[in-house]
């Protein structure tokens, strides 16, 4: 669904007195261009604003115009229309999960077992110091973490980027945003009739913020899936948890503001220096990676 047609279809879904104010504005943009002098007998002061705030009109050479004329009128259709040629209701089984995405979450919660249970974290250990044993005979061993944090980051970055809808995300924010806007209206103006069909709106609009979660959580199971091999193997090789063991002799880590420390040692909290070394390198790199890609994972609004 084009962002003109959503912004149209949320705007009359509620309001009864939107849908002729974009039908009136439709008509008389017709010849190009639209003044508000031509249409102020048909639209208050209030829907006219309305259209120019979510950006249905824009403005033109001497008056306004219809950013997306096409879309403004496919968001005046019933929405069975819509769904028939792929709209809402393509687009929520758009956002659904497919089967390799449930396969890897469950492998992903299989693997959380790893941290906990010994037997597990050897064998994925042992697996992993396949691919990863050479590079650590390499470099020092706070070189081969920043290689992993490097990455993770990367393929994390990636993974966002490219599972992740961001103008699906940007039209349930969109949503949210104008309920709660229109809340605070009617709020003001002591409208409680008005009210009660927002606070409806607002119940009917928990699939949208359900919607954008799954949205969130998707990329973020592939994350994990690739991510925690590499820190159970971290594990395995500094000898984290209980009755482990370290699988190689380890330099002491020197860490800013601390001077040197062993990698299993607390510097902050129970946090212990390895893990404030990834988490350190991970984040500068993904910043790092980020610029240099032009990646923003954050969802825009207008």
């Amino acid at each position: 669904m084009a962002r003109i047609e959503s912004k149209v279809r949320t705007l009359v879904s509620k309001n009864d007195g939107m849908r002729e104010a974009v039908e009136t504005v439709l008509e008389a943009a017709d010849d190009g261009e639209v003044k508000w002098l031509d249409v102020k007998g048909d639209l208050t002061s209030g829907q006219w604003g309305r259209l120019i705030e979510k950006e249905i009109l824009v403005e033109g050479e001497e008056g306004f115009q219809l950013a997306d004329a096409e879309a403004t009128q496919e968001g005046l259709e019933p929405a069975s229309a819509t769904a028939s040629s792929g709209g809402s209701d393509s687009s929520d089984d758009e956002s659904s999960w497919s089967t390799y995405d449930k396969s890897a979450a469950v492998v992903t919660l299989g693997l959380f077992v790893g941290y906990s249970w010994k037997p597990l974290r050897d064998v994925i250990g042992t697996v992993m110091d396949i691919p990863l044993g050479p590079l650590e005979e390499m470099l020092p061993f706070y070189a081969v973490v920043m290689v992993l944090a490097l990455a993770t980051g990367l393929y994390s970055t990636l993974l966002q980027a490219n599972l992740m809808d961001m103008s699906k995300m940007s039209e349930y924010q969109e949503r949210m945003q104008e309920i709660q806007d229109r809340r605070k209206e009617a709020k003001e103006s002591g409208d409680d009739e008005a009210l009660d069909e927002i606070q409806e709106e607002q119940m009917d609009a928990m699939g949208d913020q359900l919607g954008m979660f799954k949205e969130q959580f998707r990329p973020m199971v592939w994350i994990m899936f690739l991510t925690i091999p590499v820190f159970l193997w971290m594990y395995w090789t500094i000898g984290v948890g209980g009755n482990a063991t370290a699988q190689h002799t380890l330099e002491p880590l020197v860490l800013p503001l601390r001077g040197e420390v062993q990698w299993t040692e607390s510097v902050i909290g129970p946090i212990q220096a390895w893990i404030v070394w990834y988490f350190l390198c991970s984040m500068g790199f993904t910043q790092i990676i980020r610029k240099s890609l032009n990646i923003d994972i954050s969802p825009s609004t207008t």
